[in-house]
């Protein structure tokens, strides 16, 4: 009887010395965890104040989430729209241990999704992921990509053209080649703007080199131009804006930041709030979620926008109704 009682004795003794040291690790653990710094590496395909502004509520975003100071070690590169350092930048970033990798705009995105089929990938500013063959399935990932995607009003946009300028019959489309997001918005606005009874005449550049040669045939035979989200027409805008000033050729853009640099009008996508969403998605990766379990976060919605200094130049009176809504919940730039 004693030695039951005995060995029941040493039971327990052990028993709670194995839940001392248990409890031990598991807040050594714990305390690991909480302590363990981060790294996010981020791949930009080039400068340009739009995806400047994503990346800015990227890391609004990673802080707001409690990824700040010595809690995070964020490897930001930028390829400036060089195909050749998308490789060797995605295969740094790869290889550079980190917990998550970010790709702004299409072609970084595909870079890192090249790089790595291990490390989870987030897309920002993708405007066709299935096209651009980073996912197959928009609701459950089943690879290591996921992300965000901005995919333009397109119906808002044509409805846009014959409401501020009711007298244009043609539209050009300006957009680069080389940009597999542009030619699906190339293809989904075409079809729009023709079935409204407009002409569309598609303009294809494969690089800024090629743009002022077209932008100056491009005055000449069409009412109104129309920009997708295109980073490499972006890049060029200016250039764009100044021949098309010349020939009282109203542009449509469709991210607010051309909208800014002189486009007419443009259905708004706040790029800043893309960048907070593309943020939410990180950090929930961060967090421990799988990226099988995050579906590809899509935006396709927006407000009429409006730069007044523009169609002042242009002499075009902005309607009441659209004024009206920019004010409201759109953006309305110049006087």
């Amino acid at each position: 009887m004693k030695n039951k009682r005995l060995w029941a004795v040493l039971a327990l003794l052990i028993l709670f010395t194995f839940g001392l040291v248990v409890h031990d690790e598991l807040k050594m653990g714990q305390s690991r965890s909480s302590s363990r710094v981060v790294k996010v590496g981020v791949l930009q395909y080039v400068t340009h104040e739009a995806l400047d502004e994503i990346y800015d509520g990227i890391k609004d975003q990673l802080v707001k989430e409690g990824y700040t100071g010595n809690k995070v070690k964020i490897q930001f590169l930028n390829a400036e729209g060089d195909q050749s350092k998308i490789s060797t930048m995605s295969k740094q970033l790869a290889d550079g241990d980190n917990d998550v990798l970010i790709g702004i705009a299409t072609p970084a995105a595909q870079g890192l999704a090249n790089a790595t089929k291990d490390t989870p990938v987030v897309m920002g500013a993708i405007s066709d992921p299935v096209g651009a063959k980073l996912v197959s399935d928009m609701t459950h990932p089943t690879g290591n990509v996921t992300g965000t995607s901005n995919q333009v009003p397109i119906k808002d946009a044509v409805n846009l053209i014959q409401t501020v300028t009711p007298d244009t019959k043609t539209v050009g489309i300006l957009y680069a080649s080389s940009e597999d997001n542009s030619l699906s918005q190339v293809e989904s606005f075409s079809k729009a703007a023709q079935a409204a009874g407009l002409k569309v005449k598609t303009y294809a550049v494969p690089s800024t080199n090629e743009i002022t040669t077209t932008m100056n045939v491009i005055a000449k035979e069409v009412d109104a131009l129309w920009i997708p989200q295109d980073n490499t027409i972006a890049s060029a805008f200016t250039t764009v804006v100044s021949i098309a000033n010349n020939n009282q050729l109203p542009i449509y853009p469709s991210v607010d930041t051309m909208l800014k640099d002189g486009g007419l009008a443009s259905v708004y996508q706040s790029q800043y709030q893309i960048g907070v969403e593309t943020g939410k998605i990180a950090s929930q990766i961060l967090k421990g979620k799988k990226v099988a379990d995050i579906p590809v976060k899509v935006i396709d919605t927006g407000s009429p926008s409006v730069n007044l200094t523009a169609a002042d130049k242009l002499g075009i009176n902005i309607p009441d109704k659209t004024l009206k809504e920019a004010k409201k919940s759109g953006l309305v730039v110049g006087k």
